[in-house]
Parts: C-alpha cells; sequence; structure tokens
C-alpha cells in the first residue's frame, strides 16, 4: 500500500502588507529586504481570526478538487505554530468546520518543518492499512506572534496556508518514497517564542516585555539552513540512487531566498528546477511548502511521474527531506 498526493490547495489572505508599509513602521528599505531575503510583500489575516479559518479554506479547496466528501476522511492532520488555542488542538476545529464527521485528528508543532512531518506521519498511518484518506495541513498566522517593531523578524513572516489529500494507492511506483528526518536541539535557542508554554506562562511582564513573539537570530540560522537543508536532500537522493537531472522540482521552504538559491547551487539544481514564491508571501512557516506545491500544480509544473524532493528547515533545529513521486496527472 502506497501512500499518494490526489489533491492539493491553498488559501492565503487578500489584506497585503508590502515592503513600502514595513518602511513606515521600522527602519528598514525595500531594496534592503529584497537584497536580503526576496520578499516583496506578505498576506496578513485579519484579527478575528485563527489558524483554523485559513486550513479549512485550503481543505474545503481540495475536498472540492477529488470529488471528496468531508465524512470520507478517516483522519485530519493540522501542521502549525499558532494554534488558534493551546488547547484544544486546531485539528477540531477544522474537523468541526468542515463537518467531517468519521474522522479523527491531532496537530503536530515542527516549527517550519510541520507540514514535512505531518505528510510523512500520514503516509505511514496509510501505509499500515489502517487509513485510507488522511488531510494534511500546515497553515500559519505568524502576524499573531510578531513583534512589528522588530525588523529582525517583522520584514519576514506572513500568512498563509495549504492542504493536500493523502490517499491509499495499490500503483507501487508512486507517492511517497521515502524521508529523512533530523533535530537538533541545541539550536532552540537561536528561534523561539519564550513565553506561554509552561516554562514562562503568561504574565503582565511576558507580555510587556513582549516574550510571547518569535525572536530569531538570523545569522546562525541561516548558515545551519542552507547546510542542513543541502545536505539532508543530496542524502535521499543517494539513497535513492538519484541524480539532480532525475529530480523535476525541488520544493523548498520558503525561508528566505539567498537560503534556497544557496540550496539549489548545492544540489546542483537548474532555475527551471527549484518552486520559489517568496517574493509573494513572505515566510509562512508550515504554509510555505503546501501553498508553493498548489501553485506549481497549477502552473503544470509537474506531471505524473515526476520526482520532487521537498526540503524543510525550522526552530528546534528541526530539519528533513520527502521524496515523492507525483500521482496526479
Amino acid at each position: 500500500m502506497r501512500a499518494i498526493i490526489t489533491g492539493v490547495g491553498h488559501f492565503v489572505p487578500t489584506q497585503k502588507l508590502t515592503n513600502k508599509d514595513l518602511e513606515k513602521m521600522v527602519e528598514t528599505s525595500d531594496e534592503w529586504i529584497v537584497s536580503r531575503t526576496g520578499i516583496k510583500e506578505r498576506r496578513i489575516l485579519g484579527k478575528d481570526k485563527g489558524t483554523s479559518y485559513m486550513a479549512v479554506k485550503a481543505a474545503k479547496k481540495v475536498l472540492k478538487q477529488t470529488n471528496t466528501a468531508a465524512d470520507e476522511l478517516d483522519l485530519i492532520i493540522v501542521a502549525t505554530s499558532t494554534p488558534d488555542m493551546l488547547v484544544p488542538p486546531t485539528a477540531t476545529s477544522v474537523q468541526s468546520k468542515l463537518n467531517a464527521t468519521k474522522c479523527w485528528g491531532f496537530d503536530i508543532n515542527a516549527a517550519c518543518s510541520g507540514f514535512v512531518y505531518a505528510l510523512a506521519t500520514a503516509s505511514t498511518f496509510i501505509e499500515t492499512g489502517k487509513h485510507k484518506k488522511v488531510m494534511v495541513i500546515g497553515a500559519d498566522k505568524m502576524s499573531a506572534i510578531l513583534n512589528y517593531e522588530d525588523r529582525n523578524t517583522c520584514l519576514i513572516f506572513g500568512d498563509g496556508g495549504g492542504a493536500v489529500l493523502l490517499e491509499a494507492s495499490d500503483e507501487d511506483d508512486l507517492g511517497v518514497e521515502d524521508f529523512i528526518f533530523h533535530i537538533d536541539g541545541s539550536g532552540m535557542k537561536y528561534l523561539n517564542v519564550p513565553a506561554g508554554g509552561s516554562l514562562m506562562p503568561a504574565s503582565h511582564e511576558t507580555v510587556d516585555n513582549k516574550k510571547h513573539c518569535v525572536y530569531q537570530e538570523g545569522k546562525r540560522i541561516f548558515k545551519y539552513a542552507v547546510t542542513e537543508m543541502a545536505d539532508i536532500s543530496l542524502k535521499i537522493m543517494k539513497k535513492n540512487k538519484l541524480e539532480n537531472k532525475d529530480i523535476k522540482l525541488l520544493i523548498p521552504h520558503q525561508a528566505n531566498r539567498r537560503i534556497i538559491d544557496a540550496v539549489s547551487k548545492k544540489i546542483g539544481l537548474g532555475d527551471d528546477q527549484v518552486v520559489i514564491n517568496i517574493e509573494k508571501y513572505g515566510n509562512t512557516t508550515a504554509g510555505t511548502i503546501p501553498i508553493a506545491m498548489s501553485e506549481a500544480y497549477q502552473k503544470k509544473m509537474m506531471k505524473k511521474g515526476d520526482w520532487i524532493i521537498i526540503s524543510t528547515f525550522g526552530a528546534g533545529f528541526t530539519s528533513g527531506s520527502l521524496l515523492l513521486k507525483w500521482a496526479i496527472d
């Protein structure tokens, strides 16, 4: 039994936050942001909506695309670092809003690597024969945890989400082929949200000191991300006896254009082999890869039988690469 992607869709809010807008908020410039990150604008979800709103929108597109009824789903996995609430999991809200009456679900928090970890988890459930249809969602409302006075973070992140339907198939040469994941807890101190958990519960002090907002040390993260994403992608290619010419597309986590360029160069891929959309959305954390995959599908950048590598890196540090053979005509 193999797990194949049969549908993919995404949702991003309509409101845009451009570099020109940010010039009025922090000391920066459009030229500075584009040259260092590749980002021109990002999307912002309204204050009255949570991550589940985007997750449901993306999931409904996939259900419609695949002509699947919500009560056919066996499992919903939501990858997010910005749940609607700490308790219960956002998957419960998504299940309720989809009216998926016959499934169970849970959240995965692996920062920017969350969607890829969720995809591998879902594929394993399918390969065991336990489930036939799993909705995998990656979505984040990063604007909810940003300090818009901190140019180290507010320039980078945006809101958005995407989803895929993973289904069981008897076709042995399609679907999720392999995955390799790493975790290195020594990186915790370089990218985190300090408060809001059990270690540092919310208080007047944590709110006043903006401890509920993202903190990161960009230079350290840049170096680690380039090395890890490239190495783990090359490792999965070598393990599966693939060369760079065999890869139709690399769908990398959209954290920074310079990171993506450095990774693709290390792997030896041409520009036409790499999906990049960071200029439009910034870093949507768990949302970047499914959004990029959805746009690549809409643009007909891959066809049935193409080899696709997904490469990711996130806080923790978490990282991983997943190899799949595209299954949609």
